[in-house]
């Protein structure tokens, strides 16, 4: 490992960047977040440089880049849940959210989530290069805008149904021009005979 290579730095100082943003703007999830790939990154160089054996700091990273999400998910999930468990919650809640408009618009809201994150994780593992942007548009949401790191799976949903919409827009103009032109041709032909 060659600590004075410019990809070395490049990492220390793009997470640097993210950290110093997280730390002025206060937000103590892109902070922690930070510090803790900080620690795995200076774990998973020392062990390189000194050929230690039995340590898997670099598995370690590839599973929270690969299970994260998933990982992130069940925490939520809990945390939704314990209500459920401490009573604060109960089945009259459940009930009550079906007789109003807005507990029909959470449910909605909830299924439609639920869509843009499968979708999201597809396009996810299908084209790791938008992940970069995933990430910059989420520290920017997290860090300027007060918003929550849940981010990156459903823009990625929404990114999919945008570039899917759009695709379909565009297909359907291509078939558009195709029989605009070939009536054009068969117009002309007509006129011959």
């Amino acid at each position: 490992m060659n600590f004075k290579g410019e990809k070395f730095w490049k990492v220390f100082i793009f997470l640097g960047i993210i950290l110093l943003v997280g730390a002025i703007t206060n937000n103590k999830s892109i902070v922690f977040a930070t510090i803790f790939v900080l620690i795995l990154k200076c774990l998973l160089n020392i062990t390189e440089y000194f050929k230690v054996k039995g340590v898997n700091i670099e598995g370690i990273m590839t599973q929270f880049r690969k299970e994260g999400i998933n990982w992130g998910v069940l925490i939520i999930t809990i945390a939704i849940l314990i209500p459920i468990a401490t009573g604060e919650i109960g089945f009259s809640h459940l009930f009550s959210a079906f007789k109003s408009p807005v507990g029909w618009v959470a449910i909605i809201s909830g299924i439609t989530v639920s869509i843009l994150s499968s979708k999201g994780v597809g396009l996810l593992s299908g084209q790791p290069e938008i992940t970069v942007a995933l990430v910059i548009g989420t520290i920017m949401g997290v860090v300027f805008f007060k918003g929550i790191a849940a981010g990156p799976v459903i823009a990625s949903g929404i990114t999919f149904c945008i570039f899917k919409g759009a695709g379909v827009i565009f297909l359907k103009t291509l078939i558009s021009l195709e029989i605009t032109h070939m009536f054009n041709r068969f117009a002309k032909k007509w006129k011959k005979i």
